[in-house]
């Protein structure tokens, strides 16, 4: 039988990303997602629910997180569940089921709350060009590209 463990997810971080390095040097980020649904009610009342998710996310990826999330911050997750399972101080068999994210979308601005394009005009940038005007469908020209 074929399986698959695929998650996507779309919310706000509950928290600062949390980034710790393994022995081997490899980083581990920590995060909490904030997912939530928002319906109405049989009566037609506006409702929402909230779910919580904690999320794990390995390597560079996990580093960039760490410096460029915040607390609030949208993000879109992909990746897939993962089962820890532990035994507690008391001998406790304990488990917790989280997404492992193979892929972290940052949605907001910047970390400083400025727009790319503030923080480019802020540093002396220059200008950034506009598109060119539509007219009669004429082909751009590559000189006048932004990049």
């Amino acid at each position: 039988m074929a399986s698959l463990n695929k998650v996507f997810l779309l919310g706000n971080l509950t928290k600062d990303p949390e980034v710790r390095y393994i022995p081997s040097g490899t980083a581990v980020g920590e995060m909490r997602l904030a997912v939530t649904e928002r319906y109405k009610t049989k009566e037609g009342k506006d409702a929402e629910q909230t779910c919580f998710v904690d999320i794990v996310v390995w390597g560079r990826q996990a580093e960039t997180c760490g410096e460029y999330l915040k607390k609030g911050s949208p993000v879109m997750v992909e990746g897939r569940l993962q089962l820890d399972e532990w035994k507690s101080k008391e001998g406790e068999n304990r488990s917790k089921l989280r997404v492992r994210a193979d892929r972290v979308q940052f949605l907001g601005s910047p970390r400083g709350g400025a727009s790319a394009r503030d923080t480019e005009e802020n540093q002396g940038g220059g200008e950034v060009a506009e598109p060119p005007s539509g007219g009669g469908g004429s082909a751009v020209d590559d000189d006048n590209l932004p990049f």
